[in-house]
């Protein structure tokens, strides 16, 4: 009864301690102790924001009333003497008291060497300043106070809205945390007290109840109960555990109760790891992000030549110093385009969280971005593809004495004694059917054969094809067949009285999966330690491209190295321990049922609900979320490839000029616009459970 499943269980045993350790590793070492504060930090810039913006847009109403221009437009006289310093001291509050984070921001980038979004405001907002101060106090001119105002405002608005998306992105994170229990009840000299979850140290034991949530990840000692664990794995059905067998802080206990000796706790437990990757993915700058500050940083470049071209040009050409000055001016601060500031962050905050409510935790978000150049798709199949358990396909009599129903009760009896893991998909099959088991006599393993007892006073032998070739007993035809399934036969006193067939069951999802990725034209293979039959059967059952057979960790690592070379761009789906290897080399490592070392070290985006089908919802996403970075760039930048030679006053002579104030309602036109593509967003999810 020696079959591939235990091959699994070995090769997963081998090389559990034998992982990669990646760059992910390291940068989730670093983000450990600073992620929380940078949430915190997150809140308290929300906060500054908020309280500068509606302060700023206080002291901008009576700007707005004193100014000349506001005045023209809708035909009213407001003035008093002293009005011009009375609206230079407004607009000079406004300029250092909203506009600090952003002139802070301008020393910051500077000092880096890396001018970018704030470099760029920066530099808007002081030539306003600058230009209008000194109208103020003697040059010619007309002041920009009140464009200077409204661009603060709407720049402290985009930045709040921005950073608020990034914080409401943590929304998930926060259900994540809600998830864990905060007190556990201890067990100590056979009495049980409540303590704080902080209190427990490894090794104790603590004592669950039916109904409440387990407190720690570790090990059953005593009971056992069915667990719902669709919080962690997104498996729908309870699942039953037992003595020696693993259960995870936050998932809820069943029906019965259970003592559980405690593994990990704090920052090691499994939930906590899964909150510390939807930090770091939120934390970390995805290139595309760098794009925007790169754009910004030549924006800016654009911005100071245009300005002192235009400054020097309209000098050269004869006009006052003074028109030159306002044409410079109004270059400057019609260049700042906040729209580019918020085109990726909000894409950024909105994909994050949509992925983490669909059952995607993007670790890296640069390769959740790569995921649009993917030509090569590798998965494991055992626990990925297939469901990873032996499962009874069909069992049936081959002898009139028996009904069909029999031969699954008397090998059930026979085998509940069994600690094989074919035994256990017979019993789960028992189970499922209801059915009463009867009493066993005589239990004795057959080493490599099957198991043997009498039940019902009548002996009988649970064995393999292999035993019945031994002893010439004929096999039936349509069952010697089937190369996908293990059967196991019954035999009642040393005759043939029925089969039981075995599989690891296809899951459901996979065929969807491979068929969507197929329609993307991707190519399909899979990677297993499993045999060449049954690798074939599931390859051909799926319709893949290829198979690698019997292959172990290293190996499959290698693969996807050979892949790479030929010019592939690869991704790599596994369940876990042994295909770490392989999730680190590839460009796209993607882990399915959160094998709890391999989600903390190799992956970079992890399939919450162990379904293949959202990898190919991944996929289209994550070209989506691409498309809406790409238009937001274009639609933050367009207005100023018409704005700025405008301002310059390249169609003066046609008497077609922007003054600065068209400049800031076409920029908080494109912000808005910028604004509402990235939520369209939303409806782009493609994912269904």
């Amino acid at each position: 009864m020696d079959h591939n499943h235990e091959h699994k269980q070995k090769e997963n045993e081998n090389h559990k301690h034998n992982k990669s350790h990646d760059h992910h590793s390291d940068n989730h070492q670093s983000h450990n102790h600073s992620s929380h504060d940078h949430t915190e930090h997150h809140k308290m810039m929300i906060q500054d924001f908020r309280t500068r913006f509606w302060i700023s847009l206080v002291v901008t109403i009576p700007v707005l009333v004193m100014s000349p221009m506001i005045q023209n437009v809708f035909g009213y006289q407001f003035s008093f003497s002293f009005e011009k310093y009375i609206l230079f001291a407004l607009s000079t509050f406004i300029f250092f008291y909203g506009g600090w984070p952003f002139l802070t921001g301008l020393v910051d980038e500077l000092k880096k060497k890396q001018p970018g979004m704030m470099t760029l405001i920066a530099v808007a907002i002081t030539v306003a300043w600058g230009y209008s101060s000194a109208t103020t106090f003697g040059v010619k001119g007309s002041t920009f106070f009140w464009e200077l105002a409204t661009l603060i405002d709407i720049m402290l608005l985009g930045h709040w809205i921005e950073m608020k998306s990034v914080v409401n992105a943590s929304g998930s994170l926060k259900k994540l945390v809600e998830l864990m229990p905060t007190e556990a009840r201890i067990i100590k000299d056979g009495d049980t007290k409540e303590v704080k979850i902080d209190e427990l140290k490894q090794d104790d034991l603590v004592l669950v109840k039916p109904g409440e949530k387990i407190p720690v990840d570790g090990i059953i000692t005593d009971g056992e109960s069915s667990v719902n664990e669709s919080m962690v794995t997104g498996e729908s059905k309870p699942v039953t555990k037992s003595k020696d067998e693993k259960v995870i802080g936050g998932t809820i206990n069943g029906n019965s109760s259970l003592k559980v000796k405690v593994e990990q706790v704090g920052e090691k437990a499994y939930l906590n790891k899964v909150v510390e990757m939807v930090r770091e993915a939120q934390n970390k700058k995805s290139k595309t992000q760098h794009l925007a500050d790169r754009i910004a940083f030549w924006l800016t470049i654009i911005a100071l030549t245009i300005g002192f071209g235009t400054l020097t040009t309209w000098l050269i050409l004869g006009k006052p110093f003074v028109f030159a000055l306002e044409r410079m001016a109004s270059v400057m601060v019609i260049t700042c385009p906040h729209a580019l500031g918020l085109a990726v962050p909000l894409v950024v905050a909105i994909s994050t969280s949509i992925s983490a409510q669909n059952g995607l935790l993007i670790r890296n978000r640069t390769a959740f971005e790569n995921s649009r150049k993917i030509t090569t798709f590798l998965f494991d199949k055992t626990g990925t593809l297939t469901k990873g358990n032996f499962g009874v396909t069909r069992f049936g009599s081959l002898n009139k004495e028996f009904e069909d129903k029999d031969i699954l009760r008397l090998a059930g009896t026979l085998e509940s004694n069994s600690e094989h893991p074919l035994a256990s998909g017979i019993m789960d099959k028992v189970k499922d059917e209801n059915i009463e088991l009867g009493k066993v006599k005589d239990f004795n393993a057959i080493k490599g054969k099957g198991v043997e007892g009498k039940v019902d006073d009548k002996k009988m032998m649970v064995v393999s094809p292999g035993y019945l070739e031994e002893k010439k007993i004929n096999i039936p035809d349509d069952l010697k067949k089937d190369n996908k399934e293990t059967v196991v036969y019954l035999l009642v006193n040393k005759k043939l009285a029925g089969y039981i067939s075995m599989a690891d069951e296809i899951r459901e999802e996979s065929y969807e999966a491979i068929k969507t990725l197929k329609s993307n034209k991707l190519k399909v293979y899979m990677m297993t330690g499993d045999n060449e039959k049954v690798a074939k059967s599931v390859s051909n059952e799926l319709e893949l491209d290829g198979y690698f057979a019997g292959i172990l960790p290293d190996q499959k690592m290698d693969k996807i190295k050979e892949f790479k070379k030929k010019g592939e761009f690869v991704a790599m789906t596994g369940d876990g321990i042994n295909d770490a290897p392989a999730l680190a080399e590839a460009d796209v490592g993607i882990a399915v049922g959160s094998g709890t070392d391999v989600a903390a070290e190799t992956a970079d985006i992890i399939l919450v609900n162990s379904n293949p089908k959202d990898i190919s919802g991944l996929i289209i996403f994550g070209k989506e979320t691409y498309k809406k970075m790409i238009q937001n760039f274009i639609w933050a930048t367009a207005y100023n490839v018409v704005a700025i030679p405008l301002a310059a006053g390249v169609l003066f002579s046609a008497g077609i000029l922007i003054n600065p104030a068209l400049g800031a309602v076409l920029m908080s036109i494109s912000t808005v616009v910028v604004a509402i593509n990235a939520q369209l967003l939303r409806g782009k999810m493609n994912i269904n459970h």
